[in-house]
């Protein structure tokens, strides 16, 4: 498997050329786009989210950050969940 040196579409940038604030969107985008209901399926269980930031962490996700959120969807997700339903 690749790890994220090899990626950054679409500039060609890699690991810590691509901007921090770059590498957390990819991983919250990811985290809102299976949590959220759509038209063709209901929001994914928190399980299924945290395997597939897993899966992708290294090729898709910048490790460390990915840990961090990872961290978070383990030991805070009741917060996020408030988030959610607040603005929902």
């Amino acid at each position: 498997m690749k790890d994220m040196t090899d990626f950054g579409y679409p500039s060609k940038l890699k690991g810590d050329d691509i901007p921090y604030f770059a590498r957390i969107a990819a991983v919250a985008d990811t985290f809102d786009a299976m949590t959220s209901k759509r038209t063709y399926r209901d929001a994914l269980d928190l399980k299924v989210v945290i395997e597939e930031i897993e899966k992708c962490r290294r090729a898709q996700f910048d490790p460390q950050i990915a840990d961090v959120f990872l961290d978070i969807l383990r030991n805070h997700y009741d917060e996020i969940e408030e988030i959610q339903k607040k603005y929902a």
